[in-house]
């Protein structure tokens, strides 16, 4: 597989991530002023997003 392709593919699942991070309004709008509760709020975003693809 050429490289190029390759690197398409990854990169279209890291922007497809993003977009579906994007519903969460606490990400969007950033409420949170520490960087640490923000972390925290993205990885508890990634997790419902992972049980709502498995579930």
């Amino acid at each position: 597989m050429n490289t190029s392709v390759r690197r398409y593919k990854r990169s279209w699942k890291i922007e497809r991530l993003f977009a579906w991070l994007r519903n969460f309004r606490r990400l969007v709008v950033r409420y949170e002023y520490k960087d640490d509760n923000f972390l925290g709020m993205a990885q508890l975003g990634c997790i419902v997003i992972l049980l709502r693809k498995c579930l």
